[in-house]
């Protein structure tokens, strides 16, 4: 496994925010960040659950913010709990956002 990748929460994989080589003031924010990422994780599974969306359609169906999806749905995809559909979808700001679904 990579450095990346921690242990599982719920059945969703993490990735841990910091590399063994970086500074202990590194690691100590990334062991917050796995309290919270599986929990975040869970919250885009549930919003995809009722169709496509982009990050904003997502964020605004779970109540995160936009860069906050955006992190997990890199996650996401890379363990292949979800998949872009391949269309481009208006942002809350009206640019064009990747739309994603679940791949279960």
């Amino acid at each position: 496994m990579s450095d990346y990748f921690s242990t599982n929460v719920s059945g969703l994989p993490l990735f841990a925010a910091a590399r063994r080589t970086d500074p202990v003031t590194s690691k100590a924010a990334a062991a917050s960040v796995t309290t919270f990422s599986g929990e975040h994780q869970a919250a885009i599974l549930k919003a995809l659950s009722h169709g496509p969306a982009g990050a904003s359609g997502i964020a605004a169906r779970c109540g995160l913010h936009g860069h906050q999806v955006n992190k997990r749905l890199t996650e996401l995809a890379r363990t292949g709990r979800i998949v872009e559909t391949g269309r481009l979808v208006a942002s809350s700001s009206g640019r064009q956002e990747r739309e994603w679904r679940n791949n279960q």
